[in-house]
C-alpha cells in the first residue's frame, strides 16, 4: 500500500509541475458505507487517496453513504441517482441488492455516464449492467476458501453468521462457506440476522451466544465483517465454548489482527478494500480525461488468507490505515 501512495505523490507532482491534465477535470462520484464503518472508512481512504490526482487535474472525488443499512438497497439506490442528478461525470458503487439497485445503475449507463461496480455485485452484475470493469473480491470464492480452510484445520461444523441477510454479496459468501465446507465433508449453516443488528455489538454477541448454546455441535463461526467478528470473539467466551469453536471472518482490523496473533481467531480473508477505493477512482479518472481503459474487466483485490503465518506482515498496514 505504501507503494501505491507514493506512487501517488509522484505523479500528482509530475501533473502539477508540468500542468498535463484536462482543463475541468472528471467529477466523480462514489457510493459506499456508512462513514463510520471502519471497513468502509479503509475503502474511502482509497478512494481519497487517488481523488488527490483527480483534485489536481481539477476534477473532485464525491462520497455518497447511507446513514444506516436499515433498507440497505433503496437507500443506496437513491444515492446513485443522487449522484446522477449532480452531473457526475463518473460514478463507483457496490451493487449490493441487485432488485433495488439494477434500475439506478441502469439509470446511470443509459445517461452515458462511465459506471464502475466494485465491492459487490462481480463481473456477471457489470455484465448485466454496462459497467466498465468489477472491482472487488469475488465473495463466493472468499466464503468457500473459509469453508475449506475450517475443514482443513479440522474445523467441521461451521455456522455464517450473516447480519445484513439482504444483501447479495453476503449471501453469496455464505454459500460459498457452506459449498466449502461440505465439499470438504463438513457441515455448514447460515444464521441470518435482524439487518438492524449489523454494527450493533450487543445484539450480535447476544444472537450469537445463543446460537452457540442451543447448538453445541457447532465448531466454527465466521462473519461477514470484522465489527461482527469481535462480537462473535466476545460471544464465544460469554458462552464458555472458546475451548470449541474457532473463529474466521471477512474483514479485519487491529483486534481483529491482534487476536489472530494471539490465536484466539483463527484467520480472517482479506478482500483489501483500499485498493478497491484506489483503484475505481484512478480507473474512472484517467478513462474521463484520456480515455485510457484497463483490458481486463474483473480486477480482483480479494480473497486472501490472513493467518498465524502472514499476520505481522499485515500489522503494518493497519498502522498505516490501508488494511
Amino acid at each position: 500500500m505504501t507503494i501505491l501512495k507514493t506512487a501517488s505523490a509522484a505523479l500528482i507532482a509530475t501533473v502539477v509541475a508540468t500542468g498535463a491534465f484536462a482543463q475541468d477535470g472528471a467529477n466523480i462520484f462514489v457510493i459506499g458505507g456508512k462513514a463510520d464503518d471502519p471497513f468502509w472508512s479503509i475503502v474511502k481512504k482509497g478512494a481519497e487517496d487517488a481523488g488527490q490526482i483527480v483534485e489536481a487535474q481539477g476534477g473532485s472525488v464525491t462520497w455518497l453513504g447511507p446513514q444506516n443499512y436499515d433498507n440497505l438497497g433503496p437507500d443506496a439506490a437513491d444515492l446513485i441517482r443522487t449522484a446522477i442528478a449532480q452531473d457526475a461525470d463518473a460514478i463507483v458503487g457496490p451493487n449490493w441488492v441487485p432488485e433495488a439497485m439494477d434500475e439506478a445503475f441502469q439509470a446511470v449507463t443509459e445517461a452515458g455516464i462511465p459506471l464502475i461496480l466494485y465491492n459487490a455485485g462481480g463481473i456477471e452484475a457489470a455484465d448485466r449492467l454496462g459497467a466498465m470493469n468489477y472491482v472487488g473480491s469475488d465473495d463466493y470464492l472468499a466464503g468457500k476458501a473459509a469453508g475449506e480452510y475450517f475443514a482443513d484445520h479440522g474445523v467441521t461444523n461451521v455456522t455464517c453468521v450473516n447480519t445484513l441477510p439482504g444483501a447479495a454479496n453476503l449471501q453469496a459468501q455464505c454459500k460459498g462457506l457452506i459449498d466449502g465446507a461440505t465439499g470438504k465433508g463438513g457441515t455448514a449453516q447460515e444464521l441470518p440476522l435482524p439487518m438492524s443488528s449489523f454494527g450493533n455489538p450487543t445484539a450480535v454477541a447476544q444472537a450469537v451466544k445463543g446460537h452457540l448454546l442451543e447448538s453445541p455441535e457447532v465448531a466454527g463461526l465466521y462473519t461477514i465483517g470484522n465489527v461482527d467478528a469481535n462480537s462473535a470473539s466476545i460471544a464465544i467466551m460469554q458462552a464458555g465454548a472458546g475451548d470449541r469453536v474457532k473463529l474466521g471472518g471477512f474483514n479485519l482490523d487491529q483486534t481483529i489482527l491482534d487476536n489472530i496473533k494471539a490465536g484466539t481467531q483463527l484467520f480472517a480473508i482479506d478482500q483489501q478494500g483500499y485498493l478497491q477505493g484506489f483503484l475505481s477512482v484512478a480507473i474512472l479518472n484517467n478513462y474521463v480525461n484520456y480515455g485510457l481503459t484497463v483490458p481486463t474487466r474483473q480486477i480482483l483485490t480479494g480473497p486472501g488468507i490472513i493467518d498465524a503465518a502472514n499476520v505481522d506482515a499485515t500489522l503494518a498496514g493497519v498502522a498505516a490505515g490501508v488494511r
